[in-house]
């Protein structure tokens, strides 16, 4: 459940007690009108009907200049609100607004010193768990995950058709990136790399359920961002890590290694398109969308084409993966 806070005229009051009653929020208190001619309403809604309380609330408001809608955490309500909604219908859709989404999401594409700085002090942790063949060490890089945020805001900005935080999220994902691999080139050119580590080796084979295990975790990291299931991102972070691919694709170029530079090249990229594809798919499915009819349309057009885009890309990265396969194997 949230609070959320209107701060509006008191004109509006009446309008906004109604939008209450329609949705059936669990409750509703008001304050008195101030010096400004202001006014604060609370609602407690449940997770269910949040979004569509908040996008009758921005029908009225969107147009106030002065009106304000906070969404404020609830720790716990007594005594507990009756569960009358069948257990069937729960987890049909978000559980987190589309708002509150994209405050969490946009943080992960900000494109600042804090960013690029997680990223060169990840690809060092990276690099030096795969070149010392430590295990906790790499896991210890993979937590950190500055790429994943870019990659999931890319799927979550083409759900809304928000084209300025698209292309912010593709600034972010290629610095990232970029300096990732400049990092690790230069390691590579600097520490002999031997290949006899088993952590590194793994990084530079890639094959179908590699393509499958980055569709999973990708699904499963919207949905736990949807779910408000935070923690469960730390598997998700693991599972189809992106640093410790371009680690040792940086460290193989500077090593002179191409042959394993590939393999480790192919990695990177299936996991970026993969866990891009199926945070797309996954918002579709959970119900992401704009709020008024002319956002909605352009979304449609956004969203069909860059999942043409995606899944083209996967069938290209697939065809490789299958003939440097028998490449391999003849």
């Amino acid at each position: 459940m949230r609070i959320i806070e209107i701060v509006a005229d008191a004109g509006h009051h009446d309008t906004l007690a109604g939008i209450a009653e329609q949705h059936e929020v669990t409750d509703v208190w008001c304050g008195l009108p101030g010096a400004d001619g202001r006014q604060v309403l609370r609602m407690l809604v449940d997770d269910e009907s949040r979004q569509a309380v908040l996008d009758a609330l921005q029908a009225v408001l969107g147009s106030s200049d002065n009106a304000r809608i906070l969404i404020l955490p609830v720790d716990a309500v007594l005594p507990r609100p009756a569960q009358d909604q069948p257990e069937a219908d729960k987890g049909s859709s978000t559980q987190t607004t589309r708002e509150e989404l994209y405050d969490r999401i946009e943080r992960g594409a900000r494109l600042d010193s804090n960013f690029l700085l997680m990223v060169a002090l990840s690809t060092i942790v990276a690099s030096i768990g795969l070149i010392e063949n430590n295990i906790a060490v790499v896991i210890g890089a993979m937590v950190i995950a500055p790429l994943l945020g870019p990659n999931i805001s890319l799927a979550f900005a083409t759900s809304l058709g928000d084209n300025g935080l698209i292309w912010k999220s593709l600034k972010t994902n290629v610095a990232g990136i970029g300096l990732a691999l400049s990092m690790a080139i230069v390691i590579g050119r600097l520490w002999p790399i031997y290949l006899d580590s088993s952590e590194l080796l793994l990084r530079t084979d890639v094959g179908l359920d590699s393509v499958t295990l980055a569709l999973a975790s990708g699904a499963a990291a919207v949905l736990s961002i949807t779910t408000s299931l935070a923690s469960t991102l730390v598997g998700v972070m693991v599972a189809v890590a992106l640093l410790p691919p371009a680690a040792t694709l940086g460290m193989m170029l500077g090593g002179g290694q191409y042959e394993l530079a590939t393999g480790a090249g192919l990695l990177l990229a299936v996991n970026v398109v993969c866990v891009t594809l199926a945070a797309k798919l996954m918002f579709l499915l959970r119900g992401v969308k704009p709020r008024t009819w002319l956002e909605k349309r352009r979304a449609c057009q956004s969203f069909t084409t860059y999942i043409l885009i995606w899944i083209i890309l996967l069938a290209v990265l697939v065809a490789v993966i299958m003939l440097r396969g028998r490449l391999v194997a003849g």
